[in-house]
């Protein structure tokens, strides 16, 4: 299991709601937001990257936070970039 670094335990304990790209940040494709709030985290959205190989192998990277701390996921639509990795 991975542990939460010191800027993420910073993040879940913030007064405000926090909004973290983890997608979709120069492409269309890949759309990921954690959305810290209340000290719970939620994932917006799990898309697959598309396109060029160089986009689809970002699929297999760990996403840059600890999963076992995210409380929720919720998808807001379903296209196939929008749906959780397997």
């Amino acid at each position: 299991m991975l542990k939460r670094s010191a800027d993420e335990d910073r993040i879940v304990n913030a007064p405000a709601p926090i909004l973290r790209f983890l997608g979709a940040a120069g492409t269309v494709t890949g759309s990921k937001f954690l959305l810290t709030v209340g000290g719970h985290r939620v994932l917006v959205d799990c898309g697959l990257f598309q396109g060029l190989k160089q986009l689809r192998l970002m699929n297999w990277q760990p996403l840059p936070v600890d999963v076992h701390g995210i409380d929720a996921v919720l998808l807001t639509h379903a296209h196939l970039q929008m749906l959780p990795q397997a």
